[in-house]
């Protein structure tokens, strides 16, 4: 009899659940809902990235119908052979529209953009120039890139800046940064990096996947949060959080769009988006220009939350984003706490090693536009009880 090959994998299983870290995947019966059923047992959730509460918008479901009746359910092909519908191409005029930028190209998620944008305009003789903290999809595009990658520690400007200091005047450099840390919650150093970017003539790039929809004028990001327009060369954004439905996009110059429609292996080698997709994406742009209220309510339920956790004694680190961290440290008790909280109706996830360091494990939320006031104390109440029956508060908390 044949052996297994990937019998080891066995080990590795099992050294993940001797550490508390093992974890099986919640399954979502019903809809994306600030209130809702996840393995049979309603909970206020605080674990996704539905910031506006879009993914049962009645504008959203009413436009993907409409799309389904009358372009079917698929494109059947990549963009670069059959595949680049009408549709499509309004999405990308919608977006560079709303981005303020020359042009728009889209791909399959936000990591796809972030990989494909970063491997394909660098090679083996540039250099990035990138934040500790960014995202596993940039990490995984410099890698592609087969540049050299140079780490600066998180948000230190000065740090990047000697970075640069060390580095040939004539070498291509990309300098690039989350918006907002998915992990943390902050905001990346856009001004100071920009001011860099421009000192010693480096590409500079923002990854505003969760930006989007939450920061700046009607959610356009960052870059307008920080009021930096002309001075970020690429941004990536998404389309499957705030915007509520699938998808990721780099916005730039038109020489770069082009470039990246010719180079982009994702872009290239992917199936492009369904006719429902575009269109519910396009109807997102539309609630966030004609109902700004959703993200005023975001910004008011985001006060609130993080008021209630730093009232309990919660440490949450440095967020400033509707991203609150509730730090514990080993990740089997942020596991714990996760799991605690499950059972007191609360899904909040826990994340540890090696998405978070190893001492920094914490249970992520996020709250929703959607979410009432009545919610979040259930929420905070829950929080009170198991942080004190944890022993992760100073000692548990009447409430």
């Amino acid at each position: 009899m044949r052996q297994d090959p990937l019998a080891y994998l066995s080990f590795e299983l099992d050294a993940i659940k001797q550490q508390g870290m093992y974890r099986q995947l919640r399954v979502l019966q019903g809809e994306q809902r600030s209130r809702t059923t996840f393995d049979g047992r309603q909970v206020v959730n605080l674990s996704s990235n539905n910031y506006l509460g879009l993914t049962t918008h009645p504008r959203l479901r009413e436009r993907a119908l409409d799309a389904i009746r009358r372009l079917g359910v698929g494109s059947g092909s990549v963009r670069t052979i059959a595949g680049t519908m009408s549709i499509h191409v309004e999405l990308e005029h919608r977006l560079a529209d709303f981005k303020k930028t020359e042009a728009v190209v889209l791909f399959q998620s936000g990591f796809t953009a972030n990989a494909g944008a970063v491997s394909s305009i660098l090679t083996r003789d540039d250099v990035v120039v990138s934040d500790e903290l960014n995202h596993a999809s940039i990490i995984d595009g410099c890698r592609l890139s087969r540049a050299t990658i140079k780490v600066f520690p998180h948000k230190d400007v000065d740090a990047a800046r000697q970075v640069l200091r060390s580095l040939s005047r004539s070498s291509r450099k990309l300098l690039i940064t989350d918006g907002v840390f998915s992990m943390d919650g902050d905001l990346g150093s856009l001004p100071g990096l920009c001011d860099l970017a421009e000192e010693f003539g480096c590409i500079m790039m923002v990854d505003d996947a969760h930006a989007s929809g939450v920061f700046g004028a009607n959610g356009r990001g960052t870059v307008d949060h920080f009021g930096v327009h002309g001075r970020v060369d690429i941004q990536v954004g998404t389309l499957s959080k705030a915007m509520g439905a699938l998808g990721g996009y780099v916005a730039g110059t038109r020489t770069l769009i082009e470039f990246l429609r010719h180079r982009a292996r994702p872009f290239l080698f992917s199936t492009s988006h369904p006719p429902a997709v575009a269109a519910a994406c396009i109807a997102a742009i539309d609630v966030l220009m004609e109902e700004p209220e959703l993200i005023d309510r975001l910004w008011e339920n985001t006060r609130f939350f993080k008021a209630g956790l730093k009232a309990l004694g919660f440490e949450t680190g440095a967020s400033e984003s509707p991203i609150t961290p509730v730090i514990v440290g080993e990740g089997a008790l942020a596991m714990m706490l996760s799991d605690r909280l499950f059972e007191e109706g609360v899904f909040a996830q826990g994340i540890g090693f090696p998405t978070v360091p190893r001492d920094r494990a914490r249970v992520r939320t996020i709250v929703s536009a959607t979410h009432t006031q009545d919610e979040l104390q259930f929420a905070l109440d829950a929080f009170a009880r198991v942080g004190g029956a944890l022993g992760i508060l100073p000692r548990p908390v009447r409430v």
